[in-house]
């Protein structure tokens, strides 16, 4: 795979958001429509205790990305209710549009107290064309279970081979690295199918091997298909010491399959690396792939885990 860089295309500190975000446009991911393309993102607010809450916004670009048209200026998403899954964050809501229908899944964030966060993924659906979405229940459609103990979230849904499939990451362990830092997550790959989008069957199995041993985190996969053979992008980073260290931050993963169920890991084939400097010279994190034009794009954040935005890259060659 060879890819351009085209540089960042969208900065939030540059714009009004809605729920009175500032900063912070994390996992973008791409609608595409006749005339423009609307890319989701994740964006933060500050409450009254001073921590964060995640909403999702979106941005609409020009076909060429040259400009930014619209952006979103009324909540997409409300966050769940008292004690649900998704109470305190939306990061990243993964949406899919198949038989006309436009459909949110929902990366679920809740605080709690021994360890900081528990994710589960839910589902909403829009009636708009995806400008807002309402929620099909209250619960998640996917979550935590016997083998899968922690933090199932990052869900990236397709259509294949006539069944729903979805790849999505599950929590292996809380680790106390450094008393300083609180404990840390590790979690990986896994992968599930559903006849009909609600009612999913996990795998059951860890996907993508680990080339940084088994504390290797891997967040955020995205599939696409070309000319056959599936291609997946994710980011992995060390367990600890990876927000501030260069060397131990998130980078782009590659993985190819010829029948979505064995996975042959070759990061020296993603074609995309950290810059030598700028704004995603320290890391590269949470891509997500997608066509338009009859051209293949990915979207990713850079450094301070898209603070300031995020970029785009065009498939020149899938060699």
């Amino acid at each position: 795979m060879k890819w351009k860089k085209l540089g960042k295309i969208f900065d939030p500190t540059e714009h009004v958001l809605p729920n009175g975000c500032r900063e912070f446009a994390q996992s973008p991911q791409a609608l595409v429509f006749d005339d423009f393309v609307r890319i989701y993102f994740s964006t933060r607010q500050v409450d009254k205790t001073g921590k964060y809450l995640s909403h999702p916004a979106f941005v609409e670009m020009a076909k060429d990305f040259s400009k930014v048209l619209r952006v979103s200026d009324k909540t997409v998403l409300d966050l769940g209710g008292l004690g649900s899954f998704d109470e305190h964050g939306i990061f990243p809501l993964n949406v899919f549009k198949h038989e006309g229908r436009v459909f949110g899944y929902i990366s679920g964030w809740s605080r709690r107290v021994s360890v900081s966060v528990e994710t589960a993924i839910g589902l909403s659906e829009s009636h708009d064309g995806g400008l807002t979405f309402e929620r099909i229940g209250a619960g998640p459609i996917l979550a935590a279970s016997l083998d899968e103990p922690f933090l199932v979230g990052d869900p990236f849904v397709a259509f294949h081979a006539g069944q729903y499939h979805m790849w999505y990451i599950y929590g292996t362990q809380w680790a106390d690295y450094d008393h300083d830092q609180g404990a840390q997550r590790v979690y990986k790959i896994g992968h599930a199918v559903s006849g009909n989008g609600i009612n999913w069957q996990k795998e059951g199995r860890q996907l993508i091997a680990d080339v940084l041993g088994p504390d290797e985190c891997q967040a955020l996969p995205t599939v696409i298909k070309l000319s056959g053979r599936y291609h997946m992008y994710f980011c992995y980073r060390q367990a600890a010491d990876f927000r501030k260290n260069r060397d131990r931050g998130y980078r782009l993963g590659y993985a190819y399959s010829d029948d979505l169920a064995s996975w042959t890991r070759d990061d020296g084939k993603a074609g995309i690396d950290v810059s030598a400097t700028g704004w995603d010279s320290d890391m590269m994190c949470y891509p997500h792939l997608f066509e338009s034009g009859g051209q293949v794009y990915i979207l990713y954040n850079g450094n301070e885990f898209g603070k300031y935005g995020f970029g785009l890259a065009i498939l020149e060659n899938e060699d």
